[in-house]
Protein backbone atom coordinates (compact mmCIF):
# COMPACT_ATOMS: atom_id res chain seq x y z
CA UNK A 1 0.00 0.00 0.00
CA UNK A 2 1.06 3.70 -0.26
CA UNK A 3 0.69 6.64 1.67
CA UNK A 4 -1.04 9.45 -0.05
CA UNK A 5 -1.80 12.83 1.68
CA UNK A 6 -5.08 14.34 0.53
CA UNK A 7 -7.07 17.53 1.94
CA UNK A 8 -10.35 16.01 3.32
CA UNK A 9 -13.89 17.07 4.52
CA UNK A 10 -14.57 15.06 7.84
CA UNK A 11 -18.03 16.69 7.95
CA UNK A 12 -20.78 18.30 5.55
CA UNK A 13 -19.89 21.70 8.07
CA UNK A 14 -16.29 21.02 8.31
CA UNK A 15 -13.52 22.96 6.36
CA UNK A 16 -11.18 20.94 4.63
CA UNK A 17 -7.95 19.53 6.77
CA UNK A 18 -4.84 17.68 5.67
CA UNK A 19 -5.98 13.85 5.39
CA UNK A 20 -3.60 11.00 5.22
CA UNK A 21 -5.00 7.31 3.92
CA UNK A 22 -3.35 4.37 1.86
CA UNK A 23 -3.72 3.81 -2.16
CA UNK A 24 -3.63 0.09 -3.27
CA UNK A 25 -0.40 -0.75 -4.75
CA UNK A 26 -0.42 -0.89 -8.60
CA UNK A 27 -2.26 -4.38 -10.16
CA UNK A 28 -1.58 -6.02 -13.24
CA UNK A 29 -3.61 -3.73 -15.22
CA UNK A 30 -3.17 -0.69 -12.70
CA UNK A 31 -1.65 2.98 -13.92
CA UNK A 32 -0.44 4.79 -10.45
CA UNK A 33 0.02 8.57 -11.59
CA UNK A 34 1.59 11.66 -9.74
CA UNK A 35 -1.52 14.11 -9.90
CA UNK A 36 -0.32 17.68 -10.67
CA UNK A 37 -3.23 19.24 -10.88
CA UNK A 38 -7.70 18.59 -10.03
CA UNK A 39 -9.92 20.71 -10.72
CA UNK A 40 -13.26 22.18 -8.85
CA UNK A 41 -16.53 21.17 -9.82
CA UNK A 42 -19.53 21.87 -8.65
CA UNK A 43 -20.39 18.61 -8.00
CA UNK A 44 -17.09 18.75 -5.47
CA UNK A 45 -18.95 21.01 -3.35
CA UNK A 46 -22.35 19.31 -3.21
CA UNK A 47 -21.19 16.36 -2.20
CA UNK A 48 -18.45 17.29 0.30
CA UNK A 49 -21.20 19.52 2.48
CA UNK A 50 -24.06 16.75 1.69
CA UNK A 51 -25.95 18.53 0.04
CA UNK A 52 -26.56 15.57 -2.17
CA UNK A 53 -27.03 13.23 0.57
CA UNK A 54 -25.22 10.14 0.99
CA UNK A 55 -21.33 11.58 1.42
CA UNK A 56 -19.72 8.66 3.37
CA UNK A 57 -16.68 10.83 5.42
CA UNK A 58 -13.91 11.46 5.58
CA UNK A 59 -14.25 13.18 1.68
CA UNK A 60 -11.38 13.27 -0.94
CA UNK A 61 -13.24 15.50 -3.78
CA UNK A 62 -11.90 15.81 -6.91
CA UNK A 63 -12.75 14.60 -10.80
CA UNK A 64 -10.77 16.36 -12.72
CA UNK A 65 -7.55 14.89 -12.42
CA UNK A 66 -4.13 15.06 -14.90
CA UNK A 67 -0.82 14.03 -14.38
CA UNK A 68 2.31 11.92 -15.14
CA UNK A 69 1.94 8.24 -15.04
CA UNK A 70 4.82 7.15 -12.21
CA UNK A 71 4.61 3.03 -12.39
CA UNK A 72 2.25 0.99 -14.49
CA UNK A 73 1.21 -3.10 -14.26
CA UNK A 74 2.65 -5.65 -15.78
CA UNK A 75 -0.16 -6.34 -18.09
CA UNK A 76 -0.60 -2.38 -19.04
CA UNK A 77 0.14 -1.88 -22.80
CA UNK A 78 -1.43 1.57 -23.53
CA UNK A 79 0.51 3.87 -20.85
CA UNK A 80 4.31 4.53 -20.34
CA UNK A 81 6.06 5.67 -17.15
CA UNK A 82 6.32 9.78 -18.16
CA UNK A 83 2.90 9.85 -20.22
CA UNK A 84 0.88 12.59 -19.11
CA UNK A 85 -3.10 11.40 -18.54
CA UNK A 86 -5.84 12.32 -17.05
CA UNK A 87 -8.68 10.45 -14.46
CA UNK A 88 -12.39 11.80 -15.02
CA UNK A 89 -15.60 11.44 -12.89
CA UNK A 90 -14.76 7.24 -13.36
CA UNK A 91 -12.45 4.73 -12.11
CA UNK A 92 -14.45 1.28 -12.83
CA UNK A 93 -17.74 -0.13 -13.93
CA UNK A 94 -19.13 -3.40 -14.30
CA UNK A 95 -17.95 -4.08 -17.73
CA UNK A 96 -21.13 -6.11 -18.71
CA UNK A 97 -24.33 -4.55 -18.76
CA UNK A 98 -25.71 -3.20 -22.22
CA UNK A 99 -24.44 0.49 -21.22
CA UNK A 100 -20.43 -0.42 -20.58
CA UNK A 101 -20.62 -2.73 -23.73
CA UNK A 102 -21.57 0.22 -25.93
CA UNK A 103 -19.15 2.18 -23.91
CA UNK A 104 -21.05 4.17 -22.34
CA UNK A 105 -19.88 3.37 -18.69
CA UNK A 106 -21.62 6.77 -17.20
CA UNK A 107 -24.78 4.74 -17.53
CA UNK A 108 -23.30 1.51 -16.01
CA UNK A 109 -26.08 -0.61 -14.29
CA UNK A 110 -24.11 -1.64 -11.77
CA UNK A 111 -23.53 1.70 -11.18
CA UNK A 112 -20.04 2.94 -12.59
CA UNK A 113 -17.61 3.01 -9.43
CA UNK A 114 -17.03 6.70 -9.60
CA UNK A 115 -13.75 8.84 -8.70
CA UNK A 116 -14.92 9.76 -5.08
CA UNK A 117 -17.61 8.60 -2.49
CA UNK A 118 -18.19 5.67 -4.03
CA UNK A 119 -17.93 2.22 -2.97
CA UNK A 120 -13.98 1.05 -3.72
CA UNK A 121 -14.72 -2.54 -5.41
CA UNK A 122 -10.90 -3.39 -5.25
CA UNK A 123 -9.50 -2.05 -2.42
CA UNK A 124 -12.83 -1.94 0.04
CA UNK A 125 -14.21 1.19 1.27
CA UNK A 126 -14.66 4.32 -0.36
CA UNK A 127 -13.07 6.24 -3.60
CA UNK A 128 -11.12 9.35 -2.80
CA UNK A 129 -10.34 12.03 -5.26
CA UNK A 130 -8.27 14.15 -6.86
CA UNK A 131 -7.22 16.75 -4.15
CA UNK A 132 -4.46 14.24 -3.08
CA UNK A 133 -0.96 13.60 -4.32
CA UNK A 134 -1.28 10.44 -6.03
CA UNK A 135 -3.90 7.71 -7.63
CA UNK A 136 -3.69 4.00 -8.74
CA UNK A 137 -6.46 2.91 -11.42
CA UNK A 138 -7.24 0.55 -13.98
CA UNK A 139 -5.72 1.43 -17.72
CA UNK A 140 -8.87 1.03 -19.09
CA UNK A 141 -10.31 4.27 -17.13
CA UNK A 142 -7.27 6.16 -17.89
CA UNK A 143 -7.20 9.00 -20.73
CA UNK A 144 -4.20 10.21 -22.65
CA UNK A 145 -3.71 13.76 -22.97
CA UNK A 146 -2.08 15.00 -26.09
CA UNK A 147 -2.17 18.99 -25.51
CA UNK A 148 1.22 20.96 -26.03
CA UNK A 149 1.29 23.46 -22.91
CA UNK A 150 -0.18 24.27 -20.08
CA UNK A 151 -1.75 20.97 -18.15
CA UNK A 152 -3.60 22.59 -15.62
CA UNK A 153 -5.99 24.21 -17.62
CA UNK A 154 -6.48 20.46 -19.60
CA UNK A 155 -8.24 19.24 -15.76
CA UNK A 156 -11.62 20.87 -16.45
CA UNK A 157 -12.20 18.90 -19.57
CA UNK A 158 -12.32 15.45 -17.95
CA UNK A 159 -15.50 16.83 -16.58
CA UNK A 160 -16.78 19.85 -17.42
CA UNK A 161 -15.52 19.41 -21.34
CA UNK A 162 -17.14 15.86 -21.70
CA UNK A 163 -20.73 16.94 -20.33
CA UNK A 164 -21.05 19.64 -22.84
CA UNK A 165 -18.88 17.52 -25.33
CA UNK A 166 -21.14 14.39 -25.09
CA UNK A 167 -24.67 15.97 -26.45
CA UNK A 168 -23.00 18.06 -28.71
CA UNK A 169 -21.38 14.90 -30.17
CA UNK A 170 -24.36 12.83 -29.92
CA UNK A 171 -27.27 15.00 -31.56
CA UNK A 172 -24.64 16.39 -34.32
CA UNK A 173 -23.70 19.72 -34.05
CA UNK A 174 -22.09 21.21 -37.09
CA UNK A 175 -22.03 23.70 -39.52
CA UNK A 176 -25.37 24.92 -40.66
CA UNK A 177 -26.97 25.15 -37.14
CA UNK A 178 -27.62 27.63 -34.56
CA UNK A 179 -26.60 26.19 -31.44
CA UNK A 180 -27.50 28.07 -27.99
CA UNK A 181 -25.58 27.69 -24.84
CA UNK A 182 -27.67 28.77 -21.59
CA UNK A 183 -24.98 30.22 -18.85
CA UNK A 184 -22.11 30.96 -18.78
CA UNK A 185 -20.62 29.30 -16.03
CA UNK A 186 -17.66 26.18 -15.72
CA UNK A 187 -19.98 24.59 -18.16
CA UNK A 188 -21.30 26.92 -20.49
CA UNK A 189 -18.06 28.57 -20.93
CA UNK A 190 -16.82 25.17 -22.29
CA UNK A 191 -20.16 24.60 -24.52
CA UNK A 192 -19.42 27.94 -26.00
CA UNK A 193 -15.65 27.06 -27.10
CA UNK A 194 -16.71 23.37 -27.79
CA UNK A 195 -19.77 23.96 -30.19
CA UNK A 196 -17.79 26.73 -32.12
CA UNK A 197 -15.23 24.38 -32.88
CA UNK A 198 -17.86 22.01 -34.53
CA UNK A 199 -18.64 24.89 -36.91
CA UNK A 200 -22.06 26.01 -35.47
CA UNK A 201 -22.95 29.45 -34.97
CA UNK A 202 -23.35 29.77 -31.39
CA UNK A 203 -25.22 32.34 -29.47
CA UNK A 204 -25.08 32.74 -25.29
CA UNK A 205 -27.84 32.90 -23.28
CA UNK A 206 -27.86 34.44 -20.04
CA UNK A 207 -29.44 37.02 -17.89
CA UNK A 208 -26.23 38.85 -17.74
CA UNK A 209 -25.75 41.75 -20.51
CA UNK A 210 -22.35 42.06 -19.05
CA UNK A 211 -20.99 38.63 -19.90
CA UNK A 212 -21.18 39.69 -23.80
CA UNK A 213 -17.91 40.30 -24.46
CA UNK A 214 -16.44 37.70 -22.99
CA UNK A 215 -18.95 34.74 -24.85
CA UNK A 216 -18.21 36.39 -28.02
CA UNK A 217 -13.97 36.38 -27.38
CA UNK A 218 -15.25 32.32 -26.74
CA UNK A 219 -16.55 31.88 -30.13
CA UNK A 220 -20.17 33.16 -29.83
CA UNK A 221 -21.68 34.75 -32.73
CA UNK A 222 -23.67 37.09 -30.26
CA UNK A 223 -25.55 37.12 -27.10
CA UNK A 224 -29.37 36.95 -25.89
CA UNK A 225 -30.37 38.47 -23.04
CA UNK A 226 -33.52 35.94 -21.30
CA UNK A 227 -34.73 38.35 -19.41
CA UNK A 228 -35.44 40.85 -22.67
CA UNK A 229 -38.54 39.54 -23.86
CA UNK A 230 -38.16 41.46 -27.58
CA UNK A 231 -34.82 39.87 -27.60
CA UNK A 232 -35.94 36.42 -27.17
CA UNK A 233 -38.59 36.78 -29.20
CA UNK A 234 -36.79 38.17 -31.63
CA UNK A 235 -34.81 34.69 -31.97
CA UNK A 236 -37.97 32.08 -31.65
CA UNK A 237 -38.27 28.88 -33.15
CA UNK A 238 -34.70 29.48 -34.74
CA UNK A 239 -32.47 27.19 -32.81
CA UNK A 240 -31.71 23.76 -33.77
CA UNK A 241 -29.97 22.69 -30.48
CA UNK A 242 -29.79 24.32 -27.02
CA UNK A 243 -27.62 23.03 -24.28
CA UNK A 244 -28.55 24.40 -20.88
CA UNK A 245 -25.33 24.47 -18.34
CA UNK A 246 -27.13 26.36 -15.51
CA UNK A 247 -27.78 23.96 -12.06
CA UNK A 248 -29.90 26.92 -10.13
CA UNK A 249 -33.82 27.32 -10.64
CA UNK A 250 -34.56 28.97 -13.30
CA UNK A 251 -37.76 28.63 -15.75
CA UNK A 252 -37.03 26.35 -18.52
CA UNK A 253 -40.26 26.42 -20.85
CA UNK A 254 -39.04 30.19 -22.53
CA UNK A 255 -36.02 28.01 -24.62
CA UNK A 256 -38.38 25.56 -25.60
CA UNK A 257 -39.88 28.33 -27.84
CA UNK A 258 -36.55 29.37 -29.13
CA UNK A 259 -36.17 25.64 -30.94
CA UNK A 260 -36.90 25.02 -34.55
CA UNK A 261 -39.30 22.91 -35.28
CA UNK A 262 -37.86 19.16 -33.95
CA UNK A 263 -35.27 21.27 -32.09
CA UNK A 264 -34.06 19.31 -28.86
CA UNK A 265 -32.79 21.11 -25.92
CA UNK A 266 -30.61 19.16 -23.56
CA UNK A 267 -30.25 19.94 -19.57
CA UNK A 268 -26.64 19.48 -18.24
CA UNK A 269 -27.06 21.37 -15.24
CA UNK A 270 -28.66 19.95 -12.11
CA UNK A 271 -30.83 21.95 -10.29
CA UNK A 272 -31.62 21.01 -6.55
CA UNK A 273 -35.80 21.15 -7.00
CA UNK A 274 -38.16 20.02 -9.48
CA UNK A 275 -38.77 22.38 -12.62
CA UNK A 276 -41.73 22.14 -14.24
CA UNK A 277 -42.22 21.52 -17.68
CA UNK A 278 -44.92 22.95 -20.20
CA UNK A 279 -45.55 20.08 -22.55
CA UNK A 280 -47.63 21.96 -24.70
CA UNK A 281 -44.71 24.12 -25.79
CA UNK A 282 -42.78 20.97 -26.44
CA UNK A 283 -45.55 19.11 -28.41
CA UNK A 284 -46.67 21.88 -30.83
CA UNK A 285 -43.38 21.57 -33.28
CA UNK A 286 -42.25 18.70 -32.29
CA UNK A 287 -39.40 19.22 -29.96
CA UNK A 288 -37.28 17.28 -27.89
CA UNK A 289 -36.32 17.93 -24.20
CA UNK A 290 -33.50 15.60 -23.19
CA UNK A 291 -30.49 15.19 -20.28
CA UNK A 292 -26.88 14.10 -20.51
CA UNK A 293 -24.52 12.60 -18.34
CA UNK A 294 -20.66 13.24 -19.03
CA UNK A 295 -19.60 10.52 -20.67
CA UNK A 296 -17.90 7.07 -21.77
CA UNK A 297 -14.53 6.51 -21.74
CA UNK A 298 -13.75 6.10 -25.83
CA UNK A 299 -16.10 9.10 -26.03
CA UNK A 300 -13.65 11.19 -22.95
CA UNK A 301 -10.94 10.22 -25.39
CA UNK A 302 -12.04 11.89 -28.50
CA UNK A 303 -13.09 14.67 -26.53
CA UNK A 304 -9.57 15.13 -25.21
CA UNK A 305 -8.21 14.74 -29.13
CA UNK A 306 -10.60 16.80 -30.52
CA UNK A 307 -9.98 19.66 -27.91
CA UNK A 308 -6.59 19.19 -28.60
CA UNK A 309 -6.42 19.49 -32.28
CA UNK A 310 -8.58 22.86 -31.74
CA UNK A 311 -6.63 23.99 -29.24
CA UNK A 312 -9.18 24.12 -26.53
CA UNK A 313 -8.62 24.04 -22.80
CA UNK A 314 -10.77 25.77 -20.15
CA UNK A 315 -10.73 29.58 -18.55
CA UNK A 316 -9.07 28.82 -15.23
CA UNK A 317 -7.78 30.65 -11.96
CA UNK A 318 -5.57 28.39 -10.14
CA UNK A 319 -6.63 28.32 -6.49
CA UNK A 320 -4.22 27.20 -3.64
CA UNK A 321 -5.28 23.59 -1.80
CA UNK A 322 -5.59 25.42 1.38
CA UNK A 323 -7.97 27.93 0.32
CA UNK A 324 -10.21 25.61 -0.82
CA UNK A 325 -13.57 26.32 1.53
CA UNK A 326 -12.99 30.03 0.21
CA UNK A 327 -13.09 28.57 -3.52
CA UNK A 328 -16.27 26.84 -2.84
CA UNK A 329 -17.58 30.54 -1.55
CA UNK A 330 -16.33 32.05 -4.69
CA UNK A 331 -17.96 29.33 -6.72
CA UNK A 332 -21.55 29.93 -5.30
CA UNK A 333 -21.25 33.35 -5.61
CA UNK A 334 -20.04 32.86 -9.76
CA UNK A 335 -16.80 34.72 -9.02
CA UNK A 336 -14.60 32.57 -11.21
CA UNK A 337 -13.48 33.06 -14.82
CA UNK A 338 -14.23 29.61 -15.50
CA UNK A 339 -12.75 26.95 -13.35
CA UNK A 340 -10.49 26.98 -10.31
CA UNK A 341 -7.61 24.32 -10.79
CA UNK A 342 -5.64 22.93 -7.25
CA UNK A 343 -2.08 22.91 -8.34
CA UNK A 344 -1.42 19.30 -6.23
CA UNK A 345 1.95 18.88 -7.27
CA UNK A 346 2.79 22.41 -5.21
CA UNK A 347 -0.14 22.39 -2.41
CA UNK A 348 0.79 18.32 -1.20
CA UNK A 349 4.08 17.15 -1.06
CA UNK A 350 5.54 14.41 -3.69
CA UNK A 351 4.64 11.03 -3.73
CA UNK A 352 6.87 8.79 -1.20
Amino acid sequence: MLSCTAYAASAADAKFAPFTFERRDPGPRDVAIDIQYCGVCHSDLHTARGEWHGTTYPCVPGHEIVGTVREIGSEVTRFAVGDRVGVGCMVDSCRSCEACRDGLEQYCIGPATFTYNSPDKVSGGNTYGGYSQHITVDQDFVVRISHDGDLAAVAPLLCAGITTYSPLAHWKVGPGQKVGVVGLGGLGHMGVKIASAMGAEVFLITTSPGKAADAERLGAKGVIISKDEADMKAHAGSFHFILDTVSAKHDLNAYFDLLKRDGVMVQVGVPPMPLPIEVGRLIFGRKTFAGSLIGGIAETQEMLDFCAKHGITADIEMLPIEKIDDGYERMLASDVKYRFVIDIAAGLPKAA
